[in-house]
């Protein structure tokens, strides 16, 4: 009797991460089917690619579609979630690039520096665009920095010559004034005080007295000024403050206790849910010496 023949389960969501050595420049591959993104947004700029399938999103109070060969364009801090649009799903490629290279090459551009500048359309068809920002991922999963620069610097251009750019936020319908003006400084207040203390537990009555509304009024306001409720901004700040501390080669256990997270699951449940990988995949692909931070932590007594 022969041996059953094994046959392979396919795995419906993978995701491979890499960062260019010595480099600023992050790129993500991978395919979804069931994985669906919490809303969340990135301190960088994010430039996507949509390889195959389609993925549907909402981004600045509209519902969005990237299909195969659309990029998608991403400002700091422009919160959005997405999922695959069917079944088949979708593969795409993600590349964060700080702010400060997008204006640097602005300014070469323009002969000065410019504030920075926003995309004012998350789903853009360009080819020239998508193959540019191919190039530059697999020039960062190639590990040259040189090559990763150049590239990074090609994609940028050509972003830049197939979009207009905006100086000031771009919003969409949610952009809807709930409190009077009277009340926006309440806003920014709440909003300080969870980028001051986004590892303290901080609750609904604590925030809505410093606002000086009801807590429907702040999470409604809140949400149409900042895109999403006081929650989410919170824990979008202690994932940003984690994912620092991992890149620096700490522990996921290390930063999920130093940011605000009950334990190091909890940490990555919501790393997952907002970034498509787990945080020790995530310290693996961007540390260069994970060790480095347990030899300094020594050095100091800690």
């Amino acid at each position: 009797m022969s041996e059953p023949v094994r046959v392979a389960e396919r795995v419906p969501d993978w995701a491979v991460y890499w960062r260019a050595p010595g480099s600023s420049i992050e790129v993500m591959r991978a395919h979804f089917e069931t994985h669906r993104y919490h809303r969340h947004s990135h301190e960088t700029y994010s430039f996507g690619v949509t390889e195959s399938g389609a993925q549907t999103f909402t981004c600045r109070g509209a519902r969005r579609t990237s299909a195969a060969g659309m990029v998608m364009a991403f400002n700091p801090d422009d919160p959005h979630d997405g999922h695959a649009t069917d079944a088949l799903g979708f593969t795409y490629s993600i590349v964060h690039i700080p702010d400060w290279a997008v204006n640097d090459v602005l300014r070469d551009q323009r002969g000065r520096r410019v504030g920075s500048p926003l995309f004012a359309e998350p789903v853009l068809r360009d080819r020239a665009a998508a193959d540019a920002l191919r190039r530059l991922s697999a020039a960062v999963a190639g590990g040259q920095l040189l090559a990763a620069q150049e590239a990074r610097d090609a994609a940028i251009r050509a972003l830049v010559r197939c979009t207009p750019l905006r100086t000031g936020m771009v919003f969409g319908p949610e952009r809807e004034r709930s409190l009077p003006g009277r009340h926006e400084a309440g806003l920014s207040r709440v909003r300080d005080l969870l980028s001051a203390e986004y590892a303290r537990e901080i609750g609904a009555d604590e925030l809505s007295a410093l606002a000086g509304c009801s807590r429907f009024a702040l999470y409604r306001a809140f949400r149409a000024e900042y895109g999403m409720s006081p929650g989410d901004y919170q824990r979008q700040l202690r994932l940003r403050a984690a994912r620092a501390l991992l890149s620096q080669g700490f522990s996921p256990s290390h930063a999920a206790a130093e940011t605000g997270f009950s334990d190091q699951a909890h940490l990555t449940r919501w790393f997952g849910r907002c970034y498509g990988i787990t945080p020790a995949r995530y310290r693996a692909a961007v540390v260069d010496d994970p060790a480095e931070p347990s030899r300094r932590a020594r050095a100091l007594g800690a």
